[in-house]
């Protein structure tokens, strides 16, 4: 089997290369030389060209080619390779980012030796990238990175939680974070699917229960199986994983700490790190002896019991709704608000719902203290908890004490202070360039661990592999944050893109924006005789830029499904007149965005009254 090749698209078309253009084009070609063992520009036509692809493919050397006439500003590329290398003809090949010349410099090197020294002196370093941090960012560009050639190692190491909870690889999301959490979600949904299906004429005498120990189970089987599953891409596509701590001893040098504390040492020429959060602990007496955390609770043995969640974080709301959807006791703490940086109205309707549906909140009360009081699987905690607005105190007992109120880097500890990457020292993550560069050249960052970026996993994901096809695929497409689209899984989801309604009036004024809003009602809660008034639509429109929707937010059932088609929209520039325009499906919860027509501006009442 030939050693692969890689093929190249520098720019799109233009006129004339402005003297940015000349010079964004100049650095890309320098990258690539730089960047790739073997370069090769040529013409897909050029027999003498291919006679050199030929040679590289007999000594089992990769190459990487660029087909001048296949990309549109080949002319301006030759013009500027004559300019690098005296050389107007095609092939024009380099090797270790020297230039060899053209299909016959290339054999006379060959037949004389010099060609096998340039390879041999391939690098000063073991590897073209190294990325710490096994999670999705990470894996997604030292996949593509390894997909174009390069020499990729994966370095991925889960310091154990306070309670001793590790997991492999796949980060957060796979392991601890969404994948697990959507699971348990759907657990309580089908619970309440039982509930609603008598109204449907189910009938069933047995009393119906939940198991944990079961559910944890098949969710942990599923959960082993995505691990294996990553190790095996990175195996197949030569990835080299290795299971250790990494930390900078030098600005191209790493080392790798083993869980048996065995170091080896390893070099690069570029580094991506992509290390994510873990979660924050209070700081006070008992929280990391006796409380839990998400890094816990998806692999916890045992039924929590009657749970104390504490804060109000996305994280927190969805675990105490799927817990609540259970049966279980489940209190909310909150220090101030409900889903900070979301929609404040969406957030209390969030609230309101889950408030209805058996979760108590406690508001604004922070622990104080955490006391055991028996051991036991789970056991029996006490609480101390003091207002935030007082000196009020109170105490409860619980079974378990779930921590979700915030999540910080640790980027602290891998040595970066040795190298010399800046860190902020507000939110201790790493600020980057619009390109996730550091302040050193070599360095790059993905992920949570960024500053001023969504911290998502499929923005992770979509980052790393823009970013590999840059740093070695001569590519310019950067990650675009804007209007990123997510969803609250809480027992009603809770789906939104784009501005909450206080950024944009802070962003347009609110006398430049019209809101639409209404309630609706799914048809599956009609027979099920389920609450009317609760599931909610909102948009918010740009009056100075044709009603452009630069917000979208939805409240009802499957609202990350919906939320996804409207996402795609808003990139495409959608206004309240396509909306308008669009025919909806019915009967869906959808189509309400297809026949908004109050404002909040009108005054004019929204509650729903009859048949829907």
């Amino acid at each position: 089997m030939s050693p692969p090749e890689h093929r190249y698209r520098l720019l799109p078309r233009t006129a004339r290369p402005s003297p940015e253009t000349r010079e964004e084009l100049q650095r890309r070609l320098r990258g690539l030389i730089e960047n790739n063992r073997v370069m090769i520009f040529n013409k897909s036509y050029c027999r003498h060209g291919q006679r050199v692809k030929e040679l590289f493919s007999s000594l089992g050397v990769a190459y990487n080619i660029l087909e001048l006439d296949q990309v549109d500003d080949g002319a301006s590329i030759q013009e500027m390779l004559l300019e690098m290398t005296n050389q107007k003809t095609v092939p024009s090949v380099f090797v270790n980012k020297v230039h060899v010349g053209g299909c016959d410099r290339v054999f006379q090197a060959h037949q004389s030796g010099l060609l096998q020294k340039l390879l041999q002196e391939n690098s000063a370093y073991d590897y073209d990238l190294i990325v710490i941090g096994g999670g999705s960012g990470g894996l997604s560009c030292a996949k593509e990175a390894a997909n174009l050639g390069k020499k990729v190692m994966v370095l991925d190491y889960v310091i154990p939680s306070p309670r001793g909870t590790t997991w492999g690889l796949g980060g957060t999301c796979v392991n601890v974070g969404c994948i697990p959490k959507k699971l348990m979600h759907q657990a309580a949904l089908l619970g309440q699917a039982l509930r609603d299906s008598r109204k449907f004429g189910w009938e069933y005498s047995q009393k119906v229960k939940h198991n944990w120990e079961t559910m944890v189970e098949a969710i942990q089987n599923h959960i082993s199986s995505l691990n294996w599953g990553y190790r095996v891409s990175l195996r197949e596509k030569g990835v080299t994983y290795v299971n250790s701590y990494g930390e900078f001893v030098e600005q191209h040098k790493i080392k790798a700490t083993n869980r048996k504390g065995q170091d080896t040492f390893h070099t690069a020429a570029k580094f991506v790190i992509a290390t994510g959060e873990r979660p924050r602990y209070l700081g006070i007496q008992g929280d990391k002896e006796y409380c839990i955390t998400s890094d816990d609770l998806f692999s916890l043995p045992y039924c929590p019991g009657k749970t104390l969640v504490v804060g109000a974080s996305y994280v927190a709301l969805e675990c105490a709704g799927f817990l609540a959807g259970f049966g279980l006791d489940v209190t909310v703490m909150v220090r101030s608000i409900l889903l900070r940086g979301f929609d404040r109205e969406m957030a209390e309707k969030v609230g309101s719902y889950m408030e209805q549906h058996g979760v108590k909140f406690l508001r604004k009360f922070i622990p104080v203290m955490i006391q055991q009081l028996e051991k036991g699987l789970p056991g029996k905690l006490k609480v101390s908890a003091k207002s935030t607005e007082g000196s009020n105190m109170i105490e409860d007992v619980y079974n378990t004490v779930l921590l979700a109120i915030g999540r910080d880097t640790y980027v602290r500890k891998i040595g970066l202070e040795k190298i010399g990457v800046s860190i902020s020292e507000r939110s201790g993550k790493i600020p980057v360039n619009d390109v996730e560069q550091t302040n050193v050249p070599h360095i790059y960052a993905i992920g949570d661990i960024l500053e001023g970026k969504p911290e998502l996993t499929p923005v992770a994901i979509q980052a790393g592999k823009l970013l590999a096809r840059r740093l070695f695929g001569g590519s310019l497409e950067k990650c675009d944050y804007i209007n990123i689209p997510t969803t609250v899984f809480t027992p009603l989801e809770y789906g939104c893109c784009g501005l909450s309604e206080e950024a944009a009036i802070e962003v347009y004024k609110n006398e430049n924006l019209e809101v639409f809003h209404s309630f609706f009602l799914p048809l599956e809660w009609t027979v099920a005789r389920r609450e009317s008034n609760t599931c909610y639509a909102k948009i918010i429109c740009n009056k100075l830029d044709s009603d452009r929707v630069i917000g979208f937010h939805v409240l009802g059932p499957n609202a990350g499904e919906i939320t996804q088609g409207f996402a795609a929209a808003m990139k495409c520039g959608l206004t309240k007149q396509l909306l308008d325009n669009t025919v909806g499906i019915h009967p869906t919860c959808a189509e309400v965005f297809t026949t908004l027509d109050i404002t909040k501006s009108s005054g004019l009442d929204i509650t729903q009254r009859g048949c829907g």
